[in-house]
């Protein structure tokens, strides 16, 4: 079996002393894992930055045995923000979150293409809010959806999910997209997580990844 696809580098840990393994976040094939022989080297080593967006050629015997990657360089997203550490977090909590939730082999073209669209806004002045929007649509395509102007929503702007009530954040009740204080951004985050949290993680005895608790940690 064989296939070519674009997609987004998610993960990857060592297999070997010079090959690893790694997840990409695909256009055509949803999240797919493989292995790639001599990624670890130096040579290779700089294509494989969480959050680059590379073009892949996969290939495996057959879909019950493990596939090999050969991987080229799209664009190299990561190295853009070494230099600063909330974005740079961004980019793990991010891939970090769609490794987690997104099931293997499903494709979703949609989310595919907000999630590029997150990154290749990070240059913009406003791309805190952006990211919290971005998780907002993420969870509506994975299956929950909440109206923020149901008759249901309280005067006091919370509203009840799954039996317990939380505070819609300023930020996500009113669409604000400029400049805001770091607490209203943490207020976002935390409603957000617990979205991700009630509906996903819970349910599905999933680990709420450590990349997103340390984003919420920049912001108080």
């Amino acid at each position: 079996m064989y296939w070519t696809d674009e997609g987004f580098l998610i993960s990857k840990t060592n297999f070997s002393e010079n090959s690893i393994i790694i997840e990409a976040f695909t256009m055509k094939h949803g999240k797919y894992s493989g292995i790639v022989y001599g990624g670890s080297s130096r040579k290779q080593k700089k294509n494989f930055q969480i959050g680059n967006k590379i073009l892949i050629n996969w290939k495996s015997k057959n879909e019950n045995k493990p596939g090999y990657f050969n991987i080229e360089l799209i664009k190299p997203i990561a190295p853009l923000f070494f230099d600063d550490k909330k974005k740079s977090i961004c980019i793990l909590s991010s891939a970090s979150i769609l490794k987690t939730l997104l099931p293997e082999g499903q494709i979703n073209e949609k989310i595919y293409k907000s999630f590029e669209i997150m990154l290749n806004n990070l240059k913009t002045e406003n791309w805190i809010i952006l990211y919290i929007f971005w998780e907002l649509s993420l969870i509506k395509e994975l299956g929950y959806e909440i109206n923020f102007f149901e008759s249901d929503i309280k005067i006091d702007n919370s509203i009840k999910i799954n039996d317990k009530l939380f505070k819609i954040p300023k930020i996500i009740y009113k669409k604000n997209s400029s400049y805001t204080h770091n607490k209203e951004i943490k207020e976002a985050l935390i409603f957000n997580k617990e979205l991700i949290m009630e509906n996903f993680i819970i349910p599905n005895k999933l680990k709420f990844p450590f990349s997103r608790k340390i984003l919420e940690n920049y912001y108080k």
